[in-house]
């Protein structure tokens, strides 16, 4: 906890706006009150020991208050866009409508700017913005909602089956600046979407980014929620995603991160009757760069079942964190749950913490969790040197091989094309 970072948010705090609903400026204003509080979390905490956001405290960020710069952001995205897709983009924290796309949309789609819902119907959100459904609340949180300016609202009426993916882009140009955004995505009965979340910026520009996404999956509905996390080189990212599923719902989250300075990712599930999650995370780090990864699934109700597989490639002095939870309830009988973490360290100096957990209330469960940290094995590299690959190649075959094995997890289509290639890219000698 840092008192002097709490005097910057707290003091610089602005006023919700004349047009804000009275339910949503009381809920920034508890919120506000908390994290005034409490503050960032900090090493103290247990979800957080092995990650220090004491850079984050030294200085105020601050949001965008001009207009925001789309040349910069068409440009960074241009890189990352999927072909046939609707999408949303968010530049510095604002809606920049000149850069997204929503033409033929099904009947039975609502896809919006959350500021532009709240001015036109502010009280129909109320009973959804004020719960996360987050089991271990925290400052970045409370933070979140005090400070949020915009988000993405996607609303998928029973039944519906959206055959085009829906992108959502989030965009840093502003040294030092601040997006701090909240997402609101509802699957209904029986309705299927996927969603692309894409976090971007210069390379050497320090900002901050702050997005959380509430997820709620209706009975027998089904998100495919794909992550990439391309933050620039001095940037600081906290991500997380809180997923509800109703009876025989599903839910895939798929995550590659390989930007940002510092870089928290969430990412939590509660599981009713008989729902699905399949949760496969990918992390690459180099250099000083710190990536925490932390997942928990809650199984509520019974026959639920969980996957959760995760992967690190660390080299130079990077460090990593992967901390996992899965939690059977009571009343959640003949759940099926596996949960497994493998890390690879490409250099002395890098380092990995991973606590991988099952915590078990019930007696008929089917349970297992793994984990592994090791370095490349130099049998597999002698056998690509004899024949004729050096090295060096060899040793990039074989960290692709072990990367793309999480995307390979995906359903085929342009964004697992688009991860492949990234990785390509990063491994060349793979090719």
């Amino acid at each position: 906890m840092s008192e002097p970072s709490h005097r910057l948010y707290v003091e610089a705090y602005r006023e919700p706006a004349a047009n804000e609903p009275a339910w949503l400026s009381r809920l920034r204003q508890q919120a506000l009150a908390r994290f005034e509080t409490s503050g960032f979390p900090s090493p103290r905490d247990e979800e957080w020991r092995y990650t220090n956001v004491a850079p984050i405290e030294r200085k105020l960020f601050a949001a965008a208050s001009g207009p925001a710069d789309v040349a910069a952001a068409a440009a960074l995205i241009e890189s990352c866009r999927i072909a046939d897709a609707w999408s949303l983009v968010f530049v510095d924290g604002l809606f920049a409508p000149e850069l997204s796309e929503r033409n033929g949309l099904p009947a039975g789609v609502t896809l919006e700017s959350l500021a532009s819902l709240l001015e036109t119907d502010g009280d129909g959100l109320e009973d959804w913005l004020g719960h996360i459904g987050n089991p271990d609340n925290h400052g970045f949180l409370d933070f979140n909602t005090a400070f949020f300016t915009d988000g993405a609202v996607l609303r998928v009426d029973e039944g519906v089956v959206l055959e085009k993916p829906v992108h959502l882009f989030f965009v840093s140009t502003r040294s030092e600046g601040r997006a701090t955004l909240r997402n609101l995505i509802r699957i209904g009965r029986h309705a299927e979407a996927r969603v692309v979340e894409t976090h971007v910026g210069a390379a050497e520009t320090g900002y901050l980014g702050a997005v959380v996404n509430q997820i709620e999956i209706g009975d027998n509905g089904g998100l495919n929620h794909y992550k990439l996390q391309l933050d620039g080189g001095r940037a600081y990212h906290f991500g997380g995603s809180y997923a509800r599923v109703a009876r025989d719902g599903r839910f895939g989250h798929h995550l590659l991160s390989l930007g940002g300075l510092l870089v928290r990712n969430e990412t939590h599930a509660r599981l009713a009757r008989a729902a699905q999650t399949e949760m496969n995370g990918l992390f690459l780090s180099e250099n000083r760069q710190h990536v925490d990864n932390h997942v928990r699934v809650d199984h509520d109700e019974p026959h639920g079942s969980s996957r959760v597989t995760y992967r690190g490639i660390l080299k130079d002095r990077s460090r990593g964190v992967f901390q996992g939870r899965i939690v059977v309830h009571a009343d959640a009988q003949k759940t099926d749950a596996e949960m497994n973490n493998r890390n690879l360290l490409l250099s002395d100096d890098a380092e990995i913490d991973t606590k991988p957990q099952l915590e078990i209330h019930a007696d008929d469960v089917k349970c297992a969790h793994g984990v592994t940290i090791g370095r490349l094995d130099p049998d597999s590299v002698f056998y690509l040197e004899s024949r004729g690959i050096d090295a060096a190649a060899a040793r990039e075959m074989l960290t692709f091989a072990f990367a793309v094995e999480i995307v390979e997890r995906m359903r085929p289509g342009p964004f697992h094309e688009l991860l492949r290639g990234m990785l390509l890219a990063r491994f060349p000698n793979a090719k």
